[in-house]
């Protein structure tokens, strides 16, 4: 059976912050404490979508009324799943545990190469 690398992305919402600098860091920080209580090996990122205009990546959050949400790419290996359907849920089994209450969707799914090592 194959492994595979599962990314998931995650809205995470942050209250009373002032600048989208300040939502980033409190997001990852949040995500971070949640998570690597029982999934320490869940990879955290912030996510990137072109802008508009010029085309160049910008991050994914928006601040309106002092409340921030921010989107969070959080990937992890699953090894020896039956297909990526089955890779699937169990990352968000694994990652869902960790961060209740957070709305997560899948953003990659891919076949670990044969020749990558298990860490």
């Amino acid at each position: 059976m194959p492994d595979y690398h599962v990314t998931l992305e995650a809205a995470w919402t942050v209250k009373d912050v002032a600048t989208i600098q300040d939502a980033i860091s409190i997001s990852v920080n949040e995500a971070g404490k949640r998570l690597h209580t029982s999934a320490k090996f869940v990879n955290i990122d912030v996510m990137v979508i072109p802008c508009p205009y010029c085309d160049e990546e910008i991050n994914s959050a928006l601040i309106i009324a002092r409340t921030g949400i921010v989107g969070l790419l959080l990937s992890m290996k699953v090894f020896n799943a039956e297909c990526d359907e089955h890779a699937e849920r169990i990352a968000k089994s694994v990652i869902g545990r960790a961060i209740r209450d957070i709305p997560l969707a899948t953003y990659d799914i891919t076949i670990c190469e044969t020749g990558e090592e298990r860490k």
